[in-house]
């Protein structure tokens, strides 16, 4: 069985189409896969940063009651009154600023790390 001339042309074609579509996944599959995250920066270091972080600020706020008395106070609130609200707390009690700062550093340190 012969084919019409459109039939072949369509034929060839669609071959070259997905030829083209064959060849053009080859180069990205056989691309390197991308590099491994530097040490110190996978997922479960990230966690476990977070979590000592996490222990460290309940720690503090258990240890001090106004400090845990403030924030306790915000539950509920708009997350913008909120914000201002510990900007003003903060300023007025530089220790405090300077305490959780010191327990939220290796979290910045990561992410300066690990970026």
């Amino acid at each position: 069985m012969l084919l019409s001339a459109s039939t072949a042309r369509r034929a060839i074609g669609a071959g070259a189409v997905a030829g083209a579509m064959l060849f053009g996944t080859v180069p990205s599959a056989l691309a390197d896969p991308p590099p491994p995250p530097p040490p110190g920066c996978s997922a479960a270091d990230l966690e476990q940063v977070r979590a000592d972080a996490s222990t460290a600020t309940s720690g503090y706020l258990f240890t001090h009651p106004d400090v845990n008395a403030f924030f306790s106070s915000l539950k509920g609130q708009p997350k913008d009154q909120i914000r201002n609200q510990i900007k003003t707390y903060l300023a007025n009690n530089p220790q405090t600023q300077s305490d959780l700062a010191g327990i939220r550093q290796p979290l910045h340190d990561m992410k300066n790390r690990c970026q």
